[in-house]
């Protein structure tokens, strides 16, 4: 599984992740989180996100907008 993961994007990632939890049921989520090293909360977004049928992810960017490290000011 891990090396399935590693090929993905994060969003994929969190994702395949989220559909697996589904799949195992009760206690999915921090099973996966010890398999994988994936933080609970982020696959309990990742089966938010499916379950809303991924509107509100724009299929040309891999991170939402204003989201990831703030640009470095040079001054």
């Amino acid at each position: 599984m891990n090396v399935l993961l590693s090929r993905l994007d994060e969003a994929q990632r969190r994702w395949y992740v989220a559909l697996e939890s589904q799949r195992i049921g009760h206690g999915g989520d921090h099973l996966l989180a010890q398999i994988t090293g994936m933080n609970e909360t982020t696959i309990r977004r990742g089966r938010e996100e499916l379950e809303a049928d991924l509107v509100e992810c724009p299929p040309e960017r891999v991170r939402q907008p204003g989201a990831g490290r703030p640009p470095v000011e040079n001054n």
